[in-house]
Protein backbone atom coordinates (compact mmCIF):
# COMPACT_ATOMS: atom_id res chain seq x y z
CA UNK A 1 0.00 0.00 0.00
CA UNK A 2 2.59 2.33 1.10
CA UNK A 3 5.29 1.60 -2.35
CA UNK A 4 1.60 1.75 -4.45
CA UNK A 5 1.24 5.46 -2.58
CA UNK A 6 4.40 6.55 -2.92
CA UNK A 7 4.65 5.51 -6.59
CA UNK A 8 1.60 8.05 -7.43
CA UNK A 9 3.21 10.70 -5.53
CA UNK A 10 6.47 10.22 -7.67
CA UNK A 11 4.39 10.20 -10.78
CA UNK A 12 2.15 13.33 -9.51
CA UNK A 13 5.40 14.83 -8.81
CA UNK A 14 6.90 14.29 -12.21
CA UNK A 15 3.97 15.34 -14.32
CA UNK A 16 3.73 18.29 -12.02
CA UNK A 17 7.63 19.47 -12.51
CA UNK A 18 6.93 18.91 -15.89
CA UNK A 19 3.90 21.53 -15.97
CA UNK A 20 5.50 24.01 -13.64
CA UNK A 21 8.72 24.12 -16.40
CA UNK A 22 7.17 24.54 -19.39
CA UNK A 23 4.99 27.61 -17.46
CA UNK A 24 8.31 28.93 -16.08
CA UNK A 25 9.37 28.55 -19.79
CA UNK A 26 6.19 30.40 -20.98
CA UNK A 27 6.69 32.93 -18.58
CA UNK A 28 10.33 33.54 -19.25
CA UNK A 29 9.54 34.08 -23.21
CA UNK A 30 6.66 36.75 -22.30
CA UNK A 31 8.95 38.83 -20.14
CA UNK A 32 11.76 38.43 -22.90
CA UNK A 33 9.58 39.71 -25.84
CA UNK A 34 7.63 42.54 -23.81
CA UNK A 35 11.30 43.86 -22.45
CA UNK A 36 12.99 43.83 -26.07
CA UNK A 37 10.60 43.22 -28.87
CA UNK A 38 9.78 46.97 -29.23
CA UNK A 39 12.58 48.47 -31.77
CA UNK A 40 14.00 51.86 -31.81
CA UNK A 41 12.46 53.98 -34.78
CA UNK A 42 14.19 53.31 -37.48
CA UNK A 43 16.73 50.94 -37.00
CA UNK A 44 16.75 46.96 -37.11
CA UNK A 45 16.18 44.79 -34.25
CA UNK A 46 19.56 43.57 -32.14
CA UNK A 47 20.48 40.28 -33.54
CA UNK A 48 21.03 38.64 -29.92
CA UNK A 49 17.26 39.55 -29.59
CA UNK A 50 16.77 37.55 -32.85
CA UNK A 51 18.57 35.07 -31.49
CA UNK A 52 17.04 35.22 -28.34
CA UNK A 53 13.75 34.27 -29.77
CA UNK A 54 14.54 31.35 -31.94
CA UNK A 55 15.98 29.62 -28.60
CA UNK A 56 12.78 30.33 -27.03
CA UNK A 57 10.55 28.30 -29.84
CA UNK A 58 13.05 26.04 -30.41
CA UNK A 59 13.36 24.65 -26.98
CA UNK A 60 10.08 24.94 -26.41
CA UNK A 61 9.26 22.73 -29.25
CA UNK A 62 12.39 20.17 -28.49
CA UNK A 63 10.53 19.78 -25.03
CA UNK A 64 7.19 18.94 -26.91
CA UNK A 65 8.54 17.09 -29.19
CA UNK A 66 10.23 14.43 -26.57
CA UNK A 67 6.96 14.43 -24.47
CA UNK A 68 5.19 13.63 -27.83
CA UNK A 69 7.00 10.56 -28.66
CA UNK A 70 7.12 9.66 -24.89
CA UNK A 71 3.29 8.87 -25.73
CA UNK A 72 3.96 7.14 -29.05
CA UNK A 73 6.14 5.00 -27.00
CA UNK A 74 4.05 4.21 -24.58
CA UNK A 75 1.53 1.14 -25.53
CA UNK A 76 -0.49 2.09 -22.26
CA UNK A 77 -2.03 5.92 -24.35
CA UNK A 78 -5.08 6.28 -24.71
CA UNK A 79 -5.76 8.37 -27.74
CA UNK A 80 -3.48 5.81 -29.86
CA UNK A 81 -0.04 6.13 -30.66
CA UNK A 82 -0.29 7.51 -34.11
CA UNK A 83 -1.65 10.69 -32.61
CA UNK A 84 1.44 11.28 -30.62
CA UNK A 85 3.63 10.41 -32.91
CA UNK A 86 1.90 12.47 -35.89
CA UNK A 87 1.95 15.58 -33.20
CA UNK A 88 5.26 14.61 -32.12
CA UNK A 89 7.00 14.42 -35.99
CA UNK A 90 5.32 18.05 -36.35
CA UNK A 91 6.84 19.44 -33.05
CA UNK A 92 10.13 17.71 -34.51
CA UNK A 93 10.13 19.58 -38.16
CA UNK A 94 9.29 22.77 -36.39
CA UNK A 95 12.56 22.31 -34.57
CA UNK A 96 14.38 22.30 -37.97
CA UNK A 97 12.58 24.58 -39.70
CA UNK A 98 13.27 27.23 -36.92
CA UNK A 99 16.93 26.26 -37.20
CA UNK A 100 17.40 26.56 -40.54
CA UNK A 101 15.22 29.99 -40.71
CA UNK A 102 17.62 31.49 -37.88
CA UNK A 103 20.57 30.63 -39.50
CA UNK A 104 19.24 32.25 -42.33
CA UNK A 105 17.98 35.53 -40.69
CA UNK A 106 20.85 35.89 -38.38
CA UNK A 107 23.62 33.76 -39.98
CA UNK A 108 23.20 35.45 -42.99
CA UNK A 109 21.18 38.68 -42.20
CA UNK A 110 18.85 38.09 -45.25
CA UNK A 111 15.04 38.11 -45.31
CA UNK A 112 13.75 36.04 -48.52
CA UNK A 113 10.21 35.16 -49.41
CA UNK A 114 10.81 31.66 -49.04
CA UNK A 115 13.68 30.18 -47.00
CA UNK A 116 14.91 26.67 -46.56
CA UNK A 117 13.07 25.96 -43.13
CA UNK A 118 9.62 26.78 -45.02
CA UNK A 119 9.69 22.81 -46.39
CA UNK A 120 10.13 21.63 -42.55
CA UNK A 121 7.49 23.81 -41.67
CA UNK A 122 4.94 22.55 -44.51
CA UNK A 123 5.78 19.13 -43.17
CA UNK A 124 4.63 20.46 -39.60
CA UNK A 125 1.38 21.26 -40.16
CA UNK A 126 1.07 18.12 -41.96
CA UNK A 127 1.90 16.27 -39.62
CA UNK A 128 0.06 17.90 -36.85
CA UNK A 129 -3.17 17.62 -39.26
CA UNK A 130 -2.65 13.92 -39.56
CA UNK A 131 -2.20 13.31 -35.87
CA UNK A 132 -5.38 15.48 -34.76
CA UNK A 133 -7.38 13.37 -37.36
CA UNK A 134 -6.61 9.99 -36.05
CA UNK A 135 -7.30 11.12 -32.65
CA UNK A 136 -11.52 10.78 -33.66
CA UNK A 137 -10.42 8.12 -37.13
CA UNK A 138 -11.45 5.50 -34.78
CA UNK A 139 -14.03 7.05 -33.09
CA UNK A 140 -17.67 8.25 -33.61
CA UNK A 141 -18.15 11.87 -32.99
CA UNK A 142 -21.21 12.31 -31.63
CA UNK A 143 -21.76 15.84 -31.88
CA UNK A 144 -25.09 17.69 -31.15
CA UNK A 145 -26.37 20.34 -33.69
CA UNK A 146 -25.80 23.25 -32.08
CA UNK A 147 -21.98 22.20 -31.73
CA UNK A 148 -21.42 21.68 -35.19
CA UNK A 149 -22.83 25.34 -35.44
CA UNK A 150 -20.17 26.47 -33.35
CA UNK A 151 -17.54 24.70 -35.68
CA UNK A 152 -19.22 25.86 -38.68
CA UNK A 153 -19.32 29.06 -37.47
CA UNK A 154 -15.67 29.23 -36.22
CA UNK A 155 -14.63 27.61 -39.66
CA UNK A 156 -16.50 30.40 -41.08
CA UNK A 157 -14.96 33.49 -39.80
CA UNK A 158 -11.24 32.11 -39.48
CA UNK A 159 -12.05 31.41 -43.74
CA UNK A 160 -13.00 35.04 -44.33
CA UNK A 161 -10.31 36.35 -41.56
CA UNK A 162 -7.00 34.44 -43.72
CA UNK A 163 -8.71 34.70 -47.31
CA UNK A 164 -9.22 38.76 -46.58
CA UNK A 165 -5.13 39.16 -45.22
CA UNK A 166 -4.11 36.60 -48.28
CA UNK A 167 -5.56 38.52 -50.97
CA UNK A 168 -4.50 41.83 -49.40
CA UNK A 169 -1.31 40.77 -49.68
CA UNK A 170 -1.16 39.35 -53.23
CA UNK A 171 -2.56 42.33 -54.86
CA UNK A 172 0.63 43.97 -53.42
CA UNK A 173 2.63 41.56 -55.16
CA UNK A 174 1.04 40.83 -58.11
CA UNK A 175 0.70 43.00 -61.65
CA UNK A 176 -1.96 45.13 -62.22
CA UNK A 177 -4.07 43.94 -65.27
CA UNK A 178 -4.37 45.87 -68.48
CA UNK A 179 -8.23 45.38 -69.35
CA UNK A 180 -9.49 45.65 -72.66
CA UNK A 181 -6.35 48.18 -73.26
CA UNK A 182 -7.22 50.61 -70.36
CA UNK A 183 -4.34 50.78 -67.45
CA UNK A 184 -5.54 51.04 -64.11
CA UNK A 185 -5.52 54.39 -62.53
CA UNK A 186 -2.17 53.67 -60.38
CA UNK A 187 -0.40 53.15 -63.40
CA UNK A 188 -2.18 56.27 -65.33
CA UNK A 189 0.09 59.44 -65.67
CA UNK A 190 -1.47 63.27 -66.58
CA UNK A 191 -1.31 63.90 -69.72
CA UNK A 192 1.94 65.86 -71.09
CA UNK A 193 1.28 69.45 -72.85
CA UNK A 194 3.60 69.77 -75.82
CA UNK A 195 5.67 72.13 -75.31
CA UNK A 196 7.46 74.40 -78.32
CA UNK A 197 10.90 73.24 -79.19
CA UNK A 198 13.65 75.23 -78.11
CA UNK A 199 16.28 75.79 -80.98
CA UNK A 200 19.73 77.52 -79.82
CA UNK A 201 21.73 79.22 -81.65
CA UNK A 202 24.84 77.75 -82.74
CA UNK A 203 27.97 78.71 -81.84
CA UNK A 204 30.81 80.38 -83.78
CA UNK A 205 33.40 77.49 -82.72
CA UNK A 206 31.65 74.88 -83.57
CA UNK A 207 30.69 75.55 -86.70
CA UNK A 208 34.42 76.58 -87.71
CA UNK A 209 35.57 72.88 -86.15
CA UNK A 210 35.08 70.06 -88.77
CA UNK A 211 36.70 67.53 -85.92
CA UNK A 212 33.51 68.32 -83.54
CA UNK A 213 30.16 66.98 -84.69
CA UNK A 214 27.04 67.66 -81.97
CA UNK A 215 23.91 65.35 -82.00
CA UNK A 216 21.11 65.59 -79.35
CA UNK A 217 21.74 62.03 -78.49
CA UNK A 218 25.84 62.92 -78.08
CA UNK A 219 25.11 65.18 -74.96
CA UNK A 220 26.35 64.28 -72.10
CA UNK A 221 23.59 63.77 -69.25
CA UNK A 222 24.33 66.64 -66.40
CA UNK A 223 25.28 64.75 -62.95
CA UNK A 224 25.12 65.99 -59.55
CA UNK A 225 28.51 66.62 -58.40
CA UNK A 226 29.42 65.86 -54.45
CA UNK A 227 28.87 68.45 -51.79
CA UNK A 228 32.02 70.27 -51.24
CA UNK A 229 33.33 70.42 -47.75
CA UNK A 230 34.00 73.29 -45.75
CA UNK A 231 38.04 72.53 -46.07
CA UNK A 232 36.90 73.28 -49.94
CA UNK A 233 37.28 69.91 -50.69
CA UNK A 234 34.65 66.76 -51.66
CA UNK A 235 33.08 64.86 -48.38
CA UNK A 236 33.53 61.15 -48.19
CA UNK A 237 30.97 59.07 -47.65
CA UNK A 238 31.04 57.75 -44.21
CA UNK A 239 29.33 54.36 -44.10
CA UNK A 240 27.15 53.12 -41.29
CA UNK A 241 28.11 50.73 -38.51
CA UNK A 242 25.46 48.08 -40.41
CA UNK A 243 27.22 48.45 -43.50
CA UNK A 244 31.38 47.78 -41.75
CA UNK A 245 29.56 44.58 -39.89
CA UNK A 246 27.72 42.98 -42.97
CA UNK A 247 29.61 40.29 -44.24
CA UNK A 248 29.23 39.50 -47.59
CA UNK A 249 26.38 36.95 -48.68
CA UNK A 250 27.63 33.35 -50.24
CA UNK A 251 26.46 33.15 -53.77
CA UNK A 252 24.73 29.57 -53.15
CA UNK A 253 22.76 31.67 -50.51
CA UNK A 254 21.53 34.03 -53.62
CA UNK A 255 20.88 30.81 -55.88
CA UNK A 256 18.53 28.92 -52.78
CA UNK A 257 16.66 32.20 -52.17
CA UNK A 258 16.41 32.89 -56.34
CA UNK A 259 15.33 29.38 -56.79
CA UNK A 260 12.57 29.47 -54.34
CA UNK A 261 11.29 32.82 -54.82
CA UNK A 262 8.38 31.73 -57.56
CA UNK A 263 7.16 29.19 -54.56
CA UNK A 264 5.77 32.44 -52.63
CA UNK A 265 2.54 31.94 -53.61
CA UNK A 266 2.16 28.64 -53.45
CA UNK A 267 3.65 29.21 -49.65
CA UNK A 268 1.20 31.46 -48.56
CA UNK A 269 -2.03 29.62 -49.54
CA UNK A 270 -0.96 26.65 -47.72
CA UNK A 271 -0.21 28.55 -45.14
CA UNK A 272 -3.35 29.87 -44.85
CA UNK A 273 -5.34 26.35 -45.63
CA UNK A 274 -2.97 24.78 -43.03
CA UNK A 275 -4.08 27.36 -40.28
CA UNK A 276 -8.00 26.91 -40.97
CA UNK A 277 -8.13 23.15 -41.23
CA UNK A 278 -5.88 23.10 -37.95
CA UNK A 279 -8.42 25.18 -36.10
CA UNK A 280 -11.33 23.56 -37.40
CA UNK A 281 -10.00 20.21 -36.18
CA UNK A 282 -8.78 21.47 -32.86
CA UNK A 283 -12.26 22.81 -32.14
CA UNK A 284 -13.80 19.80 -32.87
CA UNK A 285 -11.58 17.67 -30.54
CA UNK A 286 -12.41 20.29 -27.84
CA UNK A 287 -16.10 19.71 -28.14
CA UNK A 288 -15.91 15.82 -28.94
CA UNK A 289 -13.98 15.40 -25.56
CA UNK A 290 -15.25 18.00 -23.48
CA UNK A 291 -16.62 16.40 -20.26
CA UNK A 292 -15.00 13.09 -20.37
CA UNK A 293 -11.85 12.38 -17.74
CA UNK A 294 -9.34 13.00 -21.13
CA UNK A 295 -10.67 16.63 -21.65
CA UNK A 296 -7.90 18.04 -19.61
CA UNK A 297 -5.08 16.87 -22.15
CA UNK A 298 -6.96 17.81 -24.92
CA UNK A 299 -7.93 21.47 -24.17
CA UNK A 300 -4.54 21.88 -23.89
CA UNK A 301 -3.80 20.99 -27.31
CA UNK A 302 -7.12 22.86 -28.95
CA UNK A 303 -5.51 26.13 -27.11
CA UNK A 304 -1.71 25.00 -28.71
CA UNK A 305 -3.58 24.69 -31.88
CA UNK A 306 -5.22 28.31 -31.44
CA UNK A 307 -2.11 29.91 -30.12
CA UNK A 308 -0.70 28.71 -33.28
CA UNK A 309 -3.46 30.30 -35.35
CA UNK A 310 -2.54 33.32 -33.79
CA UNK A 311 1.25 33.42 -34.23
CA UNK A 312 0.73 32.62 -37.85
CA UNK A 313 -2.56 35.35 -38.53
CA UNK A 314 -0.65 37.90 -36.64
CA UNK A 315 2.75 37.10 -39.24
CA UNK A 316 0.06 37.32 -41.98
CA UNK A 317 -1.57 40.83 -41.11
CA UNK A 318 1.81 42.39 -40.18
CA UNK A 319 3.36 41.42 -43.44
CA UNK A 320 0.18 42.82 -45.67
CA UNK A 321 -1.18 46.41 -46.65
CA UNK A 322 -3.35 46.05 -43.81
CA UNK A 323 -1.04 46.68 -40.98
CA UNK A 324 0.09 50.07 -40.90
CA UNK A 325 3.78 49.65 -40.28
CA UNK A 326 3.84 47.70 -43.81
CA UNK A 327 6.53 47.19 -45.33
CA UNK A 328 8.71 47.79 -42.23
CA UNK A 329 7.77 45.03 -39.93
CA UNK A 330 10.83 43.24 -38.68
CA UNK A 331 10.90 39.37 -37.48
CA UNK A 332 10.07 39.64 -33.55
CA UNK A 333 7.05 41.19 -32.48
CA UNK A 334 5.26 40.79 -29.76
CA UNK A 335 2.34 38.12 -30.73
CA UNK A 336 5.27 35.92 -32.20
CA UNK A 337 5.62 34.95 -28.58
CA UNK A 338 2.07 32.53 -29.07
CA UNK A 339 4.40 30.84 -30.91
CA UNK A 340 6.44 29.51 -27.13
CA UNK A 341 2.68 29.45 -25.88
CA UNK A 342 1.92 26.87 -28.66
CA UNK A 343 4.44 24.60 -28.10
CA UNK A 344 4.61 24.72 -23.92
CA UNK A 345 0.28 24.27 -24.06
CA UNK A 346 1.06 20.52 -26.38
CA UNK A 347 4.17 19.75 -24.18
CA UNK A 348 1.44 20.20 -21.36
CA UNK A 349 -1.19 18.16 -22.71
CA UNK A 350 1.66 15.35 -24.12
CA UNK A 351 2.56 15.37 -20.36
CA UNK A 352 -1.28 15.29 -19.20
CA UNK A 353 -2.38 12.60 -21.32
CA UNK A 354 0.72 10.71 -20.29
CA UNK A 355 -0.09 10.45 -16.77
CA UNK A 356 -3.68 9.66 -17.18
CA UNK A 357 -3.02 6.74 -19.46
CA UNK A 358 -0.50 5.42 -16.83
CA UNK A 359 -3.17 6.14 -13.55
CA UNK A 360 -5.65 4.42 -15.70
CA UNK A 361 -3.80 1.27 -15.96
CA UNK A 362 -2.39 1.23 -12.53
CA UNK A 363 -6.14 1.62 -11.27
CA UNK A 364 -7.49 -1.32 -13.77
CA UNK A 365 -4.12 -3.82 -12.06
CA UNK A 366 -5.09 -2.38 -8.69
CA UNK A 367 -9.12 -3.63 -9.29
CA UNK A 368 -8.10 -6.86 -10.59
Amino acid sequence: MSSSLGKSATKFASVQTIVFAEIIWAVLALLFFLLFSVADPGKDRESWYLLGTAVFEIAAFASAAILCFRNWLSPQIVSGRRVWLGIGLGMLFYVLGSILFTVWEVGFNQEPDVSPGDFFYILTYLCLGWGMVMAFADRRLNLELWQWGVVAGIAAVNIALATSITIAGNAQDAPQADLFGIAPVSAQTAPVKPQKPVVASPKPSTLASPRVSVTPSSSPAPQLSPLPSPSGGVAPKIPSKAEELKQPVPEWVNAIEDGLKPLKAFVNYFYVIADVFIIIIATTLLLAFWGGRFSQSWRMIAAAAFSLYIADMWLKYATSPLFPGYPDYQSGGLLEVFWVFSAVLFGIGAALEYDLSRSRRTGGRRRA
